[in-house]
């Protein structure tokens, strides 16, 4: 099985490499013909296979449950976040994040109490694709992938390794794999029925609203941490005293002394 995945990453990935360029400012969706096909494959997936059971188990689990589920796989991702931190540079938001890992696995019951934020650790929740970013890759071509929903050149990159990092995959006994994976999928659709019904009403054109939005958080998700970045090297740049007393001149206006005025 994890062959066939990395099979069908490496295909991805070459695609999405291939693919990048033909992206601009102007149209960021060259693909849109297919992407929308792709689209409509997705929501009858949803409709069919998805957001039934999610429904079902939205009235049967009670909130405080589905809230703990969320937390728990929220704080294996704490984990996969401090590493892509590291990457970017930004070595105390991952101390921030491995805090957070640490609070809510020994007092939040392995992740399903979230006090770490309660603690005033806010998560960052990291991914591949956002590091790729800061690097300075181009976003690309908008995709629609099948069944994982909304991408692009550059996050279909990162994905496969965002996937390899998952709890999903570190598990090794399959059945227990499945049951993480279906149990993150339904627990994650049952918290968006309300928004999605919301958007199947207000949206005009549902493919073109979803992947605005997308689009436009991603990028702000990856200007975040460039402008984080920058905010850093600011900090930790100090001047050279003696080249800048050198550099400046021996005498200014406002320096100078004020001419005495005689009477």
């Amino acid at each position: 099985m994890k062959q066939g995945f990395c099979r069908s990453a490496v295909v991805a990935t070459g695609m999405a490499l291939c693919l990048g360029g033909c992206a601009t400012v102007e149209q960021p969706d060259p693909l849109e013909k297919l992407n929308r096909k792709t689209f409509a494959f997705n929501e009858t997936v949803d409709q069919y296979l998805i957001a039934p059971p999610a429904r079902v188990y939205r009235d049967v689990v009670p909130s405080v449950a589905r809230q703990g589920i969320d937390n728990f796989f929220n704080n294996l991702r704490d984990v996969w976040s401090a590493f892509n931190l590291i990457l970017q540079g930004r070595f105390a938001d991952s101390a921030n994040d491995v805090m957070r890992f640490g609070t809510n696995s020994v007092f939040g019951i392995v992740g399903f109490v979230d006090w770490a934020s309660e603690l005033g650790l806010a998560p960052h929740y990291e991914d591949f694709g956002q590091t790729l970013g800061v690097w300075g890759f181009d976003a690309g071509a908008y995709l629609v992938l099948p069944v994982l929903g909304p991408s692009s050149a550059r996050d279909a990159v990162g994905l496969p390794v965002d996937l390899l990092a998952s709890p999903d995959q570190i598990v090794e006994s399959v059945r227990l794999r499945n049951a993480l994976t279906g149990l993150r999928v339904i627990n994650t659709r049952a918290g968006l029925l309300d928004a999605t019904g919301l958007l199947d009403d207000i949206a005009l054109d549902k493919y073109s609203f979803v992947r605005d939005a997308y689009l436009q958080r991603r990028r702000s998700l990856v200007e975040d941490g460039k402008r984080r970045d920058a905010a850093a090297a600011e900090e930790d740049y100090v001047p050279d005293e003696p080249a800048a007393a050198a550099s400046a001149p021996a005498s200014s206006p406002a320096s100078a002394p004020a001419p005495q005025v005689r009477p």
